[in-house]
């Protein structure tokens, strides 16, 4: 296969998340890494006699459910809407949240997921390989877009990438066609010119495959394919396995 482009899924593909980077809070005399600690006092003087341990289980709660809601039917939950979902736990109306206090915790949080965000040297070394014979682009599963475009910046590889599409602006999720379908139309190019590479067989492989994408499974425990997902074209233990398979069947130069 000769490919045009490649398309990558953002976190756990390209960007590693690494929890212990979360700030540490205390709830009820135990440690856990969570922005919780950073959100309530921005939320405190709308949400009276809320405390932390309250927060913390109705944060944790509203990721669940946001979850539960986005299997659904692959829908994207966006993180404002999640944020609603928070505001009703503590029985706080959504409505009487100022705009800007509901952009001051979105912002709170991704700021502190992005400080937990690696892009390791060795995929940066890579995606800038690739950036001289490919068109490059990201169709990423996330609730908050600007999340991932302060960590591609922030990493410098911005410019490397044609198209970054993340479901809270498409509002649909991985394996939903029509986010492929976006970051195809927006580099100007069919299926069958690109291959996507992701971490997850049920939503990269199967959504990759299901419109028309060769797909690469970045697979370094060595899975089985679950049931009903199509093969992957091509399987990697590691990102850096890219490389290797692209000059094996001659795209790359």
């Amino acid at each position: 296969m000769t490919f045009a482009a490649i398309l990558f899924d953002l976190f756990d593909t390209l960007v590693l998340f690494d929890r212990s980077r979360l700030p540490e809070v205390q709830i009820n005399g135990t440690t856990v890494r969570s922005t919780a600690g950073h959100l309530l006092p921005i939320l405190a003087p709308h949400a009276p006699g809320v405390d932390l341990p309250r927060f913390f289980d109705a944060l944790l709660w509203s990721w669940q459910e946001a979850e539960r809601l986005r299997a659904a039917d692959y829908r994207e939950i966006r993180a404002s809407e999640r944020f609603g979902l928070l505001f009703s736990r503590l029985g706080v109306d959504p409505a009487r949240i100022p705009a800007a206090v509901l952009e001051s915790l979105l912002d709170t949080h991704a700021r502190c997921l992005c400080q937990a965000a690696e892009f390791p040297p060795d995929h940066r070394d890579l995606v800038r390989t690739l950036s001289r014979r490919y068109r490059l682009g990201i169709v990423s599963n996330f609730d908050y877009a600007p999340t991932a475009q302060w960590i591609l910046d922030r990493e410098g590889v911005t410019d490397f990438f044609q198209a970054v599409v993340v479901s809270a602006d498409v509002g649909w999720r991985k394996p939903k066609p029509a986010i492929f379908e976006a970051a195809l139309s927006g580099m100007g190019i069919g299926p069958r010119e690109a291959l996507f590479v992701g971490d997850r067989a049920d939503i990269d492989v199967l959504g990759a495959k299901a419109v028309g994408m060769a797909a690469a499974w970045v697979n370094p425990n060595g899975e089985p394919i679950p049931p009903g997902i199509p093969a992957p074209d091509y399987e990697l233990t590691s990102l850096g396995e890219l490389r290797r398979i692209l000059t094996r069947e001659g795209s790359e130069r």
